[in-house]
């Protein structure tokens, strides 16, 4: 039963990893024994975390700005340089924007979308190549991609460009998942409240309400959200694909 759930040795990159989600990520397959790479926008911060997650395995920062198509070949090319193959990709790098509609306009949607919908699909693009390039049938790569539980229900908050833009990444994955069969799956995960700068606000304001509401009675914890990445890359996740697998405590089941 460990070897079903071993990801030790793997190569995998996570974006958006130097902070919430990305980082709870990071930390779990640092401490699984994969093979890390971060990438985030501000190298300072991506340099800190790699720093310290090297204390406890292997990982290195390869910062990025994902919002731009230059950028995710950039980014592929700098890791084909390091590695023959990609076993895991991460696609968490995102933004958001709150905001009634009125003040919501083009450089907002444009902002979200061009990070949390097109950066995943250059990113994938790119790196397709790498991701196949050792993956068989029986083992293929992943690809996770990181969508949100505002993605499949209405969010209380007015941030249309962020919900429209995961929900867009939930059909991305399946429609990714159908061409890059066999040899990569591609799922989505979709979190509800955790612990992270972008939901930070929301938490203090309301955070006992979201908990006490949800059907789990709490918020999302790291090891929720790395248990269920680390699944999907093992051989134990590597017959699912272009699923949406919300991790959220049960709140989309809410009406």
């Amino acid at each position: 039963m460990n070897s079903l759930f071993d990801v030790s040795g793997k190569v995998v990159l996570v974006t958006g990893g130097s902070r919430g989600i990305g980082e709870m990520i990071a930390r779990g397959f640092v401490k699984a024994g994969a093979r890390v790479y971060i990438s985030s926008r501000k190298a300072d911060v991506c340099e800190a975390l790699a720093g310290e997650l090297s204390l406890e395995g292997f990982c290195v920062a390869l910062p990025a700005d994902l919002s731009t198509e230059a950028e995710c070949e950039r980014l592929a090319q700098e890791l084909g340089q390091r590695e023959n193959h990609l076993d895991v990709l991460v696609n968490n790098a995102g933004a958001t924007w709150g905001a009634p509609m009125s003040d919501t306009d083009e450089a907002a949607f444009e902002r979200v979308l061009a990070l949390n919908v097109k950066g995943v699909f250059h990113l994938t693009k790119f790196l397709r190549p790498l991701l196949e390039a050792s993956a068989t049938v029986d083992s293929p790569s992943r690809v996770i991609n990181i969508g949100s539980i505002d993605g499949i229900h209405v969010p209380t908050l007015e941030t249309y460009a962020y919900s429209a833009s995961k929900s867009a990444v939930h059909q991305l994955t399946r429609h990714m998942a159908k061409f890059m069969a066999p040899l990569v799956t591609v799922n989505a995960i979709a979190p509800g409240p955790f612990e992270s700068k972008m939901m930070a606000a929301t938490l203090k304001a309301f955070g006992d309400a979201i908990a006490s509401s949800a059907p789990m009675k709490r918020i999302g914890r790291p090891d929720d959200m790395a248990g269920t990445a680390i699944f999907l890359s093992s051989r134990a996740g590597s017959y699912i694909t272009g699923a949406i697998i919300p991790v959220d405590g049960g709140i989309a089941t809410l009406a």
